[in-house]
């Protein structure tokens, strides 16, 4: 008989309404907003910018409803693990989890490379130390040394328990909201229409191309509302909240970003904006024409990696701890703390990979945030599809955030993610790049050899214990 690996210590309950939308929201806000907005104006226009995350939003959103209901009914760790094994079975579960982990390693790996390039425009000229060039870009010792401090903080805020990151995360989102009502503020009283031309982009590719370059951005910047389901057993809310919840994070960040492009392409004309390295924290200086804004909004850049950062740590780790507790990766993963009841295998697991980014310097960040895109994606379709085959397999099945026409909206969530999985295809304007590739195929045989190893060893009825064992 095969012996239980599973650990008698159980994940705590204790995350409250605002410390899950704090979660959520900041995850998806992130550091993308400082860094992407002004190659996203210049790639589709200030008004193509606009529409590509209204249209990337609305698809998040729909993806999102079928996320809602499947947690509020099934609130267990792991979400994208729980609900497709309940539709499909142990290999597809395996493959959309694998698949969103990389997302989320993809994040926490931007965020140990971002910050580094942030600190860089705080404190010009702190970067020394060669190391050698990668893609033409210098990689150097202090550069290094800052973004692997950052992630190993990181992981030791999270060894030591989730309330601890969740206080960590209400208090430096007061910070981003504080500078982004200035700043949209700002752009209200002294901000220029006429700065907004081109309203889309004047390539020779056309308007479309634009956008669409902009909408494969989407799945990278817009994932963190399902860091919600990760946690779902360590949240302390009526079912049916956290649901709700899920779906305001998401709107909200859908808000921010449309404000956020509306504001610097009202502050910054199209020479400054081509001119600016980073386009947000330079249309904050023109429009209150003084040092100390800049400075703040890099502030708020830095906040929103603490943010991201923290919360995909969280996301991540639970993943990996899912797939453990199920069986379907080495039993190691699956060991919480005894005192601090956080998975802290797999926390350590998340701050080794990521702690590494740093090395493959900057155009790391591209290579990740693409591949890792992908990953993302290819969950959303897996949970898209689990919510079409049990809405049909099991129509009685409690769901006390259950949406109205829940069929439509799954079939549309579906072609919605398959659509956008095909913008990282070849042919596409936005296709992966080799590089990329050779990350996402890289890290599909690490998981072929995982599932290989796991599936001799603890076998496929030892997940269906784990997920009795869960409910």
């Amino acid at each position: 008989m095969q012996k239980d690996h599973h650990s008698s210590e159980k994940l705590v309950r204790v995350l409250a309404r605002g410390d899950v939308l704090a979660l959520a929201f900041g995850a998806m806000v992130g550091w993308g907003w400082i860094v992407l907005t002004g190659g996203i104006i210049e790639d589709a226009g200030s008004l193509g910018g606009i529409i590509a995350f209204f249209l990337g939003g609305l698809a998040i959103l729909l993806i999102g409803l079928t996320y809602a209901e499947l947690a509020s009914a099934m609130p267990k760790v792991g979400g994208e693990h729980a609900y497709s094994y309940r539709a499909m079975g142990h290999l597809p579960s395996f493959i959309c989890t694998w698949a969103i982990i990389l997302g989320y390693l993809s994040v926490v790996s931007f965020e140990s490379v971002a910050l580094p390039t942030v600190i860089q425009n705080l404190i010009p000229g702190y970067s020394v130390g060669h190391m050698w060039n990668i893609a033409g870009w210098e990689v150097k010792a202090t550069w290094v040394a800052v973004g692997m401090c950052g992630s190993l903080i990181m992981m030791a805020i999270n060894y030591v328990g989730i309330r601890t990151a969740a206080l960590l995360q209400k208090m430096v989102i007061i910070l981003i909201l504080v500078a982004g009502v200035l700043f949209m503020t700002g752009a209200l009283f002294e901000g220029e229409v006429s700065n907004m031309t081109p309203l889309f982009s004047q390539a020779e590719s056309g308007a479309t191309a634009g956008i669409l370059s902009v909408l494969v951005l989407v799945p990278f910047l817009f994932v963190g509302f399902d860091v919600i389901p990760q946690a779902a057993e360590e949240i302390n809310l009526p079912y049916r909240s956290i649901g709700k919840v899920l779906i305001i994070s998401v709107v909200l960040a859908v808000a921010w970003y449309s404000m956020i492009i509306l504001a610097t392409s009202m502050a910054l004309d199209e020479k400054a904006l081509s001119e600016s390295l980073l386009s947000v924290p330079s249309a904050m200086q023109a429009l209150f024409n003084t040092p100390w804004a800049e400075k703040l909004m890099i502030l708020a850049g830095i906040a929103g990696i603490i943010t991201s950062w923290n919360a995909f740590y969280i996301g991540g780790s639970r993943a990996i701890y899912a797939l453990a507790h199920a069986g379907m990766l080495p039993a190691v993963f699956s060991k919480l703390h005894p005192k601090y009841k956080t998975p802290t295998n797999a926390i350590l697991l998340m701050g080794l990979l990521s702690s590494a980014a740093p090395l493959f310097g900057r155009p790391a960040m591209v290579w990740i945030v693409e591949a890792g895109g992908l990953g993302i994606v290819i969950a959303y379709l897996f949970v898209s599809l689990s919510f079409v085959i049990l809405r049909i397999r099991e129509p009685d099945m409690p769901r006390p955030f259950r949406i109205r026409y829940g069929k439509t909206c799954g079939v549309i969530a579906t072609v919605l993610s398959f659509a956008l999985g095909c913008l990282y295809l070849p042919g596409s304007p936005s296709a992966l790049t080799g590089i990329e590739w050779a990350i996402f195929l890289f890290w599909a045989l690490i998981g072929i050899a995982m599932y290989i190893f796991s599936r001799k060893k603890y076998g496929v009825d030892y997940s269906d214990s784990a997920m009795r064992s869960a409910s």
